[in-house]
C-alpha cells in the first residue's frame, strides 16, 4: 500500500531544513525520525519497527538545520546551550543535541504526532488484548477505581490511556494535566493543563503544582498524562481525597516494577511519612495495574493486576492477576 504523502500541520515551520527526510516526514507510517550524531545515517520507525533509510545528512548541514529549527521554533541551540526539546503546532516533538554532548555530531530525533485515537474495540480487533481483558477494563474505568499502566517506552501506554479515557461517563468532570500536551481525550467537560519549563524571568509551572490547583477545579476525574516524580504523592493524595477513577501512567517493565517505581517517586515528594505509610496508602489506593508489553511489532496488554494489599512485615505488596497474556505467538 501506497503511504499518505502530505504535510503534518505545523511542519511547514521546519521542512524548509530538511529537505532530505521531506519523504519520511510526508509519510503517514513513519512515527519517529532518528538522525545519529557523527554518521547522520538516518533511523525510523515505521508501524513498531525500527528502520535504516540509507539517508545521511551531513554534519554541517544537520547543524545549519537544527540551529534553523530553533529560531523557527522561538528556541535556542548552541555548544553552550546544546539541547533542544521544542514541539510543533501539532504537538510533534522536535529534540536535538549539539556537540559536545553529543559525541562525534548533532543528534536529531523528530517524534511525529499521532492523530489517530485507538478505540478499545480497534485494539481488540488487532489483537492488542483479549475481549476478557476489555471487558475488565470497562468495567474499571465505570467503577471509578484507580489504574495505573505500565510499560516501557513505545508500548502504547499513552494509546491505551486514550482509550480507557473513552469510557468516562459525559456527566463527568475530567481535567487531564500533562508535561507535553499529546493525549487526545474527547469529552464535553474537560480541563487541559500543561507543566511549563522554567526560562529566562519566568518561573517553571511543575506537574506538583498542577495536581494542587487541579483540587480547586471541581474534578471528577484526574487523568495524569505520567507519573515521573514527587507527583506520584499529589496523586496519591488526590486518590485518598474521593477523587477515584483516576487513570496514569508510568515507566516500569512488569507490573510489581511498577509499584515500586510509584512508591520511591512518592518518597521524592519529602514529605515526613514512613516509607511502610506510604506503601500501605498505594495498596488501598491504587486499585489495578495493567502492564503493556512490545514484542514482534505488536503491542499487547500483558497483565491486568488487582493490588489487593501490602504485607508491612514482608516489605511487599500483593497482586492477583486477573488477566494476563503470552503475547504474539
Amino acid at each position: 500500500m501506497t503511504p499518505a504523502i502530505s504535510t503534518p500541520q505545523g511542519f511547514d515551520l521546519i521542512l524548509p531544513y530538511l529537505r532530505p527526510i521531506e519523504a519520511l516526514i510526508q509519510d503517514s507510517g513513519v512515527s519517529e525520525i532518528m538522525v545519529n550524531g557523527g554518521t547522520g545515517r538516518v533511523f525510523i520507525e515505521r508501524h513498531g519497527a525500527m528502520e535504516e533509510t540509507g539517508i545521511t545528512i551531513s554534519e554541517k548541514n544537520l547543524q545549519v538545520a537544527v540551529r534553523n529549527i530553533a529560531r523557527s521554533l522561538s528556541g535556542e541551540i548552541s555548544p553552550e546551550k546544546p539541547i533542544l526539546d521544542a514541539r510543533l503546532p501539532d504537538g510533534s516533538r522536535v529534540a536535538a543535541v549539539f556537540p559536545p554532548c553529543s559525541v562525534g555530531g548533532t543528534t536529531l530525533t523528530i517524534r511525529k504526532f499521532q492523530t489517530h485515537r485507538f478505540t478499545l474495540q480497534e485494539m481488540l480487533r488487532i489483537g492488542s488484548l483479549t475481549a476478557p481483558m476489555a471487558d475488565c477494563l470497562r468495567s474499571a474505568v465505570l467503577a471509578k477505581e484507580n489504574i495505573l499502566i505500565s510499560g516501557g517506552t513505545g508500548t502504547g501506554k499513552t494509546t491505551l490511556l486514550n482509550a480507557l479515557a473513552g469510557f468516562i461517563p459525559p456527566e463527568e468532570r475530567v481535567v487531564l494535566i500533562e508535561d507535553t500536551s499529546e493525549i487526545q481525550i474527547h469529552h464535553a467537560n474537560l480541563v487541559r493543563f500543561e507543566a511549563r519549563r522554567e526560562r529566562e524571568n519566568v518561573p517553571a509551572v511543575t506537574i506538583r503544582d498542577l495536581l494542587k490547583a487541579t483540587l480547586r477545579h471541581r474534578p471528577d476525574r484526574i487523568v495524569l498524562g505520567e507519573v515521573r516524580g514527587a507527583e506520584a504523592f499529589d496523586l496519591l493524595q488526590a486518590f485518598n481525597t474521593g477523587h477515584s477513577g483516576s487513570l496514569s501512567t508510568i515507566h516500569a517493565n512488569s507490573a510489581p516494577q511498577a509499584l515500586s517505581r510509584f512508591t520511591n517517586c512518592a518518597l521524592e515528594s519529602d514529605v515526613n511519612l514512613p516509607y511502610k505509610a506510604i506503601r500501605g496508602n498505594i495498596a488501598e489506593s491504587l486499585h489495578l495495574l495493567v502492564h503493556i508489553e512490545r514484542r514482534q511489532r505488536r503491542r499487547y496488554v500483558a497483565a491486568i493486576e488487582r493490588v489487593s494489599g501490602f504485607d508491612p512485615d514482608g516489605d511487599k505488596y500483593h497482586l492477583e492477576c486477573l488477566h494476563s497474556s503470552g503475547g504474539p505467538a
